[in-house]
């Protein structure tokens, strides 16, 4: 399985968003540090969008520390940098 398609797995698990968007930004920090190198190289570099119910009342710090709960293995492992948008669907019509 891809690190894309564990990022979905567990934040759908943890989050039940309403919309989640990975995009894989690795090809942009290619030789930069914690891009890896050879087959490590890629799937380093993420940003997210997670529209989720599970934000409602909570601040954005609040937020994006459920998102790192959920992705603890990853942050420690093939993810160097984890950009997110951390939202609840009426703030997504705003």
């Amino acid at each position: 399985m891809s690190v894309a398609e564990t990022i979905h797995q567990k934040l759908t698990a943890a989050l039940k968003p309403s919309r989640l968007e990975i995009v894989d930004d690795s090809a942009r920090h290619a030789g930069h540090s914690g891009a890896g190198h050879g087959a490590a190289a890629g799937e380093s570099h993420f940003k997210i969008t997670v529209v989720s119910q599970a934000f409602d009342g909570k601040s954005r710090i609040e937020r994006h520390m459920l998102v790192n709960e959920a992705l603890a293995d990853e942050l420690r492992g093939p993810v160097h940098m984890l950009q997110i948008k951390a939202i609840t669907p009426a703030e997504e019509w705003q």
